[in-house]
C-alpha cells in the first residue's frame, strides 16, 4: 500500500530540491561478493594510470617521500615534485661521491644547504594544506584517491565508504584495504556479514526457448501492488512450465484502492518483455487468429507444483488454446520447483519487473532529498492503517469510537472470514500490527537517534492522535507527500498502486527497513533486499515487544533494561542469511518472494564442501579401479 497524508516539515529536514536527482548511495560496507568480476586495476591500488613518456608518474618507481608528494599534489604543483626528485638524485650521487674524498668540504656545504631548502619547503607544503578542505570523501581526481580525515561521526564515515565504493566497480578494487579498515560504521547501520553469498539467478545456457506455443495464458493479477507483482512472476513460471505464450497481465481494479492503473502505467512492459524473452514468448494481445476464442476460466490451485500444471492445466491449455487464470497470488509453490524455475521467478521478479521511467525517477529523487544531508535513513512499513486494523480486529491505542468504526468496517466485508476478535488477546499473542508508540519504543531500544531520517511507507496512519507519540521520539518524519513538490506528486495522487511503486523504491534504497506487519509490501521488499546483498532489515518480534513495552509502563522493568532486551531477542533477526524455512503446510512456511534462499542466491562456502566431497569420491572411485 502506498504511503499518504501530508505531514509537517521539521527544521533540519531534506530540502525540497530540483527535479534533478544525483546518483543512489546506499550506507553498507558492502564488499559485494554479488559481483565477481575480475578488474585490471588490481595492481594498481593507488588508483593512478601512469603517463607514457614520463618516469615521474610511475610510483612504485619514486622514494617514498615523492610517492606521498604526487599523493597531495592537489596542493603540490607537479613541477616541483619533479624538482624535488631530481635534486634527491643529485643529493645522493654527491652522497656516494663524497667517498672519493675531493673537494670534501665544498660538496658538505652543499649538502646542508640543500637540506635547509627542503625542510621549509616540507613545512610549509604539509602544514598549510589542511587549511583547504576536501568537500567529497573518497573523490577522485586524475586517477588519485582523494580521502577526507573524518570527524568522529559514524554517518559521515559511513557515507565516504560509500561514495568511494559506488564510483564504480574498479574503484572499489583499486582503493587501498585501509582505507576501509580505518571507516568506523556504527553498528545501527551495519549490514549482516553474507561475504559468501552471491546471486545466481542467470539463465543456463543450454536452456532454449521452444519454438512452438501451446496456447495462450490470460492473467488477472489480484490485491495490491506487491501481491500482483509476486503473482506475475509465478504466472511467468507457470508460462514457462506449460511452454505457454503469455498475455500482458491485467491488474485489480477492484481491491481495496480501486486503482484503474493497467500494467503499462506501472510497469516498463517493454523491458519486461525484452529482459524475458529468451525463457518465454510474452505479447501484449492474443493475435486475431484466437481474438474471438472465448478464455476458459481457471483460478489455479494455491501453491501447486510443476506437476499440477503440466499434468491438469497443460491438457486444456492444449484443448483450448487460450486460457485465463482468474487468480494470481500464491498459485506455485515455494519449494520443490526446479531450479531452473525458481530463478527465472527471480529474474522476472528483480531484473524484468522495472518500474515505469517517471516512478522510477521520481523514487530516485526521493532517495535524494531524504539524504541530502548525508545521513542515513530508516523505511519503516508501519502497517497502522484503516483496512489492516479491521481485518485484525485490532484497536490498542485507540478510541472507543474509532474501535466501532473499524468493527462496523469488519462486518461489512464480507470476504472477510474472522469477525468476533478479542483485540487485547490478539495483541499479546503477537497477531496486531504495532502501533506507532510501539514502533518508536521499539527504534529507541534498537539504538536509533531521535534524529534520524524515518520514511513511512504505507498508507494513511489510523486514528486521530496516533503519530504523536511516534513524532515526539522521531520528528523527523516524512512521506512522499512531504518530500515531493506538489506539481511532481500530480500525475501519481489518484493511482494508489503507482505511489505504492514510490514507497517501494524507498524502502528498498533505505539503509535499514523495518517492517512492523508481515503484509506482501513486507515479504517483497525483504526479499529484494536479500537479493541485493543482505541489505539490513529488522523482523520485530510483536509478541517479545508488546510483552516488553507493558513491563515498561507499568514500571516493572527500567528503560535500560528494556532496551537491553530488545537488542538481545533482535540480534539474530536483522536479515542475515538463512536458509528458507519450511512450515507444516505451504500457508505457515516462509514466502519465497521473501527469502529467495536457497534459489536465487548461492553459498561459495557450501559449494567448496559440495566440490571437496566430489572429489574424495572420484579419487576413491580411481583408487578402486587402480
Amino acid at each position: 500500500m502506498s504511503s499518504g497524508g501530508p505531514g509537517n516539515q521539521p527544521s533540519g529536514s531534506p530540502r525540497k530540491v530540483g527535479p534533478t536527482a544525483t546518483a543512489r548511495r546506499r550506507v553498507e560496507t558492502d564488499n559485494r561478493p554479488f559481483n565477481s568480476n575480475s578488474n585490471d586495476e588490481e595492481d594498481n591500488p593507488n588508483g593512478y594510470t601512469p603517463t607514457s613518456g614520463s618516469h615521474h608518474h610511475i610510483h612504485h618507481h619514486h622514494h617514498p617521500v615523492i610517492r606521498y608528494l604526487l599523493i597531495r599534489r592537489k596542493w603540490v604543483p607537479e613541477t616541483w615534485v619533479i624538482w624535488i626528485e631530481d635534486a634527491y638524485l643529485q643529493t645522493v650521487a654527491m652522497a656516494q661521491s663524497l667517498r672519493s674524498g675531493r673537494h670534501l668540504g665544498r660538496k658538505i656545504m652543499w649538502v646542508l644547504m640543500f637540506m635547509v631548502v627542503v625542510s621549509l619547503f616540507l613545512k610549509v607544503s604539509f602544514l598549510g594544506s589542511p587549511a583547504e578542505e576536501v568537500k567529497e570523501p573518497g573523490r577522485r581526481e586524475n586517477g588519485l584517491l582523494k580521502l577526507q580525515t573524518f570527524k568522529e561521526d559514524g554517518a559521515m564515515a559511513q557515507r565516504a565508504v560509500t561514495e568511494a565504493r559506488t564510483e564504480t566497480d574498479t574503484d572499489l578494487h583499486s582503493m587501498p584495504k585501509r582505507v576501509l579498515e580505518k571507516v568506523d560504521i556504527p553498528e545501527i547501520w551495519r549490514k549482516p556479514n553474507s561475504d559468501n553469498y552471491y546471486q545466481c539467478a542467470s539463465r543456463p545456457r543450454n536452456l532454449i526457448r521452444a519454438k512452438k506455443t501451446n496456447g495462450y495464458i490470460l492473467v488477472h493479477a489480484n490485491g495490491g501492488l506487491n501481491q500482483m507483482r509476486t503473482g506475475i512472476c509465478d504466472m511467468v513460471a507457470v508460462a514457462k512450465i506449460m511452454n505457454a505464450t503469455l498475455v500482458l497481465p491485467y491488474l485489480d481494479h477492484e481491491s481495496f484502492w480501486t486503482d484503474p492503473s493497467e500494467f503499462k502505467d506501472i510497469f516498463d512492459w517493454r523491458h519486461f518483455v525484452n529482459v524475458l524473452k529468451d525463457d518465454i514468448e510474452i505479447v501484449e494481445y492474443v493475435p486475431p487468429k484466437y481474438a474471438a476464442v472465448k478464455p476458459l476460466l481457471k483460478a489455479p490451485v494455491s501453491w501447486s507444483k510443476a506437476s499440477y500444471y503440466r499434468r491438469e492445466m497443460l491438457p486444456l491449455l492444449k484443448k483450448h488454446k487460450v486460457i485465463k487464470f482468474t487468480h494470481t497470488d500464491s498459485r506455485l509453490a515455494n519449494n520443490g520447483l526446479a531450479a531452473s524455475i525458481q530463478r527465472l521467478r527471480c529474474r522476472a521478479n528483480y531484473e524484468a519487473l522495472r518500474y515505469a521511467k517517471e516512478i522510477e525517477d521520481l523514487g530516485k529523487i526521493l532517495v535524494d532529498r531524504l539524504r541530502s544531508n548525508n545521513e542515513p535513513y530508516i523505511a519503516l512499513h508501519l502497517r497502522y492503517e484503516k483496512d489492516m486494523l479491521a481485518f485484525t480486529g485490532c484497536n490498542h491505542n485507540l478510541t472507543a469510537l474509532e474501535a466501532e468504526e473499524l468493527r462496523v468496517m469488519r462486518y461489512k466485508t464480507q470476504h472477510w472470514k474472522e469477525k468476533e476478535i478479542d483485540s487485547k488477546e490478539k495483541r499479546l499473542q503477537g497477531g496486531c500490527p504495532m502501533s506507532p508508540r510501539e514502533a518508536a519504543l521499539f527504534l529507541k531500544a534498537m539504538g536509533y537517534p531521535s534524529t534520524t531520517p524515518i520514511y513511512i511507507v504505507a498508507g494513511k496512519i489510523y486514528g486521530s492522535n496516533s503519530m504523536a507519540a511516534f513524532r515526539a521520539e522521531y520528528p523527523n518524519v516524512f512521506s512522499h507527500s512531504d518530500l515531493a513538490t506538489e506539481e511532481e506528486l500530480e500525475p501519481f495522487k489518484p493511482y494508489q498502486n503507482r505511489l505504492a511503486a514510490l514507497d517501494y523504491i524507498v524502502a528498498l534504497e533505505s539503509d535499514v527497513f523495518v517492517y512492523t506487519y508481515d503484509g506482501n509490501m513486507a515479504k517483497a521488499v525483504q526479499g529484494h533486499r536479500r537479493f541485493e546483498g543482505f541489505r539490513k532489515s529488522i523482523n520485530p518480534d510483536r509478541q517479545n515487544i508488546v510483552r516488553l513495552i507493558d513491563q515498561l509502563d507499568e514500571g516493572m522493568i527500567s528503560r535500560e533494561e528494556f532496551s537491553s532486551e530488545i537488542k538481545r531477542l533482535h540480534s539474530d533477526r536483522l536479515g542475515a542469511p538463512h536458509l528458507r524455512q519450511p512450515g507444516e503446510s505451504p500457508r505457515l512456511e516462509e514466502s519465497f518472494y521473501a527469502n529467495p534462499l536457497p534459489g536465487c542466491i548461492c553459498n561459495r562456502s557450501q559449494e567448496k564442501i559440495i566440490s571437496l566431497k566430489y572429489d574424495q569420491r572420484q579419487s576413491l572411485r580411481d583408487s578402486v579401479k587402480r
